[in-house]
């Protein structure tokens, strides 16, 4: 038997179903019964069809009034604006499955012995050039590996130290 969504979940999912099918953005609930969506903070939103990525756009940092907004705009950009991906199609919408990531307000790291990447998310900063990836990913085993891929999607070289590294803690919510 499926597990039921949870409620962050489900609105994203209803932000993408709503947007692909008709090109409507979907309201915040008003009154939302989760406190989780009356937070404000950052917001991943990632979609997989089979287990394989299929769009995942977010925000470290919260943008909007609350998380139910944050949550909408990201399972949106992630349906239609990963540059990774085509945007979603219609007929994919049953196959998607979908988390949504709460990050907590990131901190700075001085020595990479405070990083686990199982436990902490990393951003990864050089002037201008920003990469950021989320904890526990399948396939990242180590901090080193974490750390790589992370200024690989800054566009830093991976040998290069003279970076700022934040970490932060996430609440997935499936």
């Amino acid at each position: 038997m499926e597990t039921p969504l949870s409620p962050l979940t489900r609105l994203a999912r209803e932000a993408v179903e709503s947007y692909v099918r008709r090109r409507e953005v979907i309201c915040p609930p008003v009154d939302p019964a989760e406190s989780e969506l009356k937070e404000r903070a950052g917001v991943f939103v990632s979609l997989k069809i089979k287990g394989r990525l299929r769009g995942c756009i977010g925000t470290f940092a919260p943008t909007t009034e609350n998380a139910a907004s944050e949550i909408i705009r990201n399972a949106i950009a992630a349906a239609t604006e990963d540059p990774r991906f085509l945007p979603v199609s219609p007929d994919e919408l049953s196959e998607i499955t979908y988390s949504v990531d709460m990050l907590s307000p990131p901190e700075k790291v001085d020595d990479i012995s405070g990083l686990d990447c199982n436990k902490y998310g990393v951003i990864v900063t050089q002037g201008h050039r920003r990469g950021l990836l989320l904890p526990a990913l399948e396939g990242v085993n180590t901090v080193d590996e974490q750390l790589r891929i992370t200024k690989a999607k800054a566009g830093i070289h991976p040998e290069d130290n003279n970076v700022e590294i934040l970490r932060f803690e996430v609440r997935r919510f499936k």
